[in-house]
């Protein structure tokens, strides 16, 4: 099944979003069979999406000719009913290769990360996204991050030029600006959390219309993170103060160690949990045995899928 922009935002909304891991072996080559095994069963967990080669999925690390490897991996293996969505980034000569190299290989959307390196006006940040969205015809989401915040001008403007332009992912965590941008938008577009362990800022966000979310724990304890997001829903705001007490907080307490372990924090729960999903690529670094003993014995505390104690 392809999914038109306006299909793709309202399967979106619908529920979780899940960024699949990329697996790779020992010695940092692509594992294709590991990866099209572990996107299978998140699709069948119960997302409502898959962004390939996202920031969880270590896009940075790809070159060009992987990038296509995983995304048409992610693509044949993403469940019929699911729409596929594919991280594009760097300049904007090669985020829009990398774009046309997502929808040749079966994507059916795309989340623009931030642009290499370099800080630009809003003026540079509207020409490199609308370069972007007028090089497919798939929908496409904008990732408020980094170097690459947007006014809620810049947005509008945006969204008026590029028909194709759905969303709007949140990296930021200023509930100012995200009130401005919302509101300013209405509508037009699907705000989605993406602050890295995205759960500890869903209620603030939620109560601004921001209706989903991405889960990076969801690609080692899916059953966990669905039950958050759900109880969030419901309103059960007991239930999600228990899992953030007994979770989350702790769970940030060994993630806030060291720059880049929001990643390498979720390939270690996903080797804990019997994946073998291999290590993080360079300049990133994996957890220390210690740590990661910390998180097995968080993971097992809290019932989620532990294979053995490192």
């Amino acid at each position: 099944m392809t999914f038109s922009p306006t299909e793709l935002t309202k399967s979106l909304g619908r529920g979780l979003l899940s960024f699949p891991l990329t697996f790779f072996h020992d010695d940092g080559a692509f594992n294709e069979d590991g990866y099209r095994d572990h996107v299978a069963l998140q699709g069948a967990a119960g997302a409502s999406g898959l962004f390939a080669a996202g920031g969880t999925g270590e896009f940075f690390s790809l070159t060009l000719e992987e990038y296509k490897r995983v995304v048409r991996a992610a693509s044949d293996e993403v469940p019929d009913h699911l729409p596929l969505l594919a991280g594009v980034g760097y300049g904007t000569h090669m985020a829009v290769e990398f774009a046309k190299a997502a929808e040749a290989n079966g994507a059916d959307g795309l989340l623009v990360l931030p642009p290499y390196l370099v800080k630009s006006e809003q003026e540079g940040l509207r020409r490199h996204l609308t370069a972007i969205c007028r090089s497919v015809g798939i929908g496409v989401i904008a990732y408020n991050r980094d170097n690459a915040v947007l006014t809620p001008e810049t947005l509008d403007r945006l969204a008026q030029d590029c028909p194709n332009l759905i969303g709007l992912k949140d990296g930021v965590g200023d509930i100012e600006l995200l009130t401005a941008l919302r509101y300013r938008m209405d509508d037009r577009l699907i705000f989605i959390g993406g602050m890295p362990t995205a759960e500890v800022h869903a209620s603030a966000a939620a109560a601004i219309g921001m209706t989903t979310y991405s889960s990076a724990i969801y690609n080692f304890a899916p059953e966990m993170a669905l039950r958050f997001f759900n109880a969030l829903r419901a309103g059960r705001t007991a239930e999600v103060g228990d899992i953030i007490r007994s979770f989350f907080l702790p769970y940030l307490a060994i993630r806030n160690r060291r720059a880049g372990y929001a990643v390498s924090i979720v390939k270690a729960g996903a080797r804990i949990a019997g994946i073998d999903c291999g290590p993080v690529r360079s300049p990133l670094l994996d957890l220390t045995v210690d740590e990661e003993r910390q998180l097995a014995a968080l993971m097992q505390s809290c019932r989620m899928p532990v294979a053995e104690l490192a």
